[in-house]
């Protein structure tokens, strides 16, 4: 898959241990798949961001897994269950990857296109406003 990389990111994946180095790829690849516009940048200083008319996701490693923040605002389904925190959260919910845990793509994938879709149409904040 082609797309431009943000060199911060790679020098922050880089320095993960392997298997999360893998689980950030894996990520990047899926939401850089759903839409070609996505862009990537690094905010709070060193945490990659995933963004297109208003942030996607963003990936930080921890010391035993790797979180994915969803910045859906609690309103796109989760009918197979990968958010692990973040649940009462009004801004973002979390998936949690632990290493030897396979990254459910289909699922995120969905909630990726969910939320860009959802940023298109002026963000959650908009759309949870309307309900």
């Amino acid at each position: 898959m082609t797309y431009v990389k943000d060199p911060r990111i790679d020098a922050y994946i880089d320095g993960l241990p392997g298997w999360q180095q893998a689980i950030c790829e894996q990520v990047r690849d899926l939401v850089h798949g759903c839409d070609p516009e996505v862009e990537e940048t690094v905010k709070r200083r060193v945490q990659p961001y995933f963004v297109l008319k208003g942030n996607i996701c963003a990936l930080m490693g921890t010391k035993d897994h790797v979180n994915i923040f969803l910045y859906d605002g609690t309103i796109v389904p989760d009918p197979e269950g990968i958010i692990t925190a973040g649940h009462d959260n009004k801004t973002a919910r979390m998936v949690s990857v632990y290493e030897g845990e396979k990254l459910n793509k289909r699922a995120l994938g969905a909630m990726f296109q969910q939320i860009i879709a959802n940023n298109r149409a002026g963000g959650w904040r908009k759309l949870k406003g309307s309900s």
